[in-house]
């Protein structure tokens, strides 16, 4: 998809991607877990975005509160140093339905 740099609400500017979740079953726990454990290895600061609520990334509790189905549109957003490789890692997995 696409990635556009936006200032926040907050002043701070970040990174953004959508993307669509792909599994059956949503961002249940085990993609939600997945997701969690790669944004994790990051240091910028990554959220999910998804009707209006957000989430950290790096919280598989935060995720789940979106309860985000088969077929939404997440936004991915992160700032930092490794902010667009973050984006990067989180798009293909994604893409590859949070299976690796």
């Amino acid at each position: 998809m696409t990635e556009e740099s936006t200032t926040g609400s907050e002043g701070g500017e970040y990174l953004s991607r959508k993307v669509i979740v792909a599994t059956e079953n949503g961002l249940h726990a085990r993609p939600a877990g997945k997701l969690a454990q790669e944004a994790q290895a990051f240091q910028a600061d990554i959220s999910l975005v998804c009707d209006d609520q957000e989430a950290d990334a790096k919280s598989i509790l935060d995720i789940l509160t979106l309860a985000a189905g088969p077929g939404n549109v997440v936004e991915l957003r992160a700032s930092g140093v490794d902010a667009e490789a973050a984006l990067e890692r989180l798009e293909q997995l994604f893409a590859n339905k949070l299976e690796g």
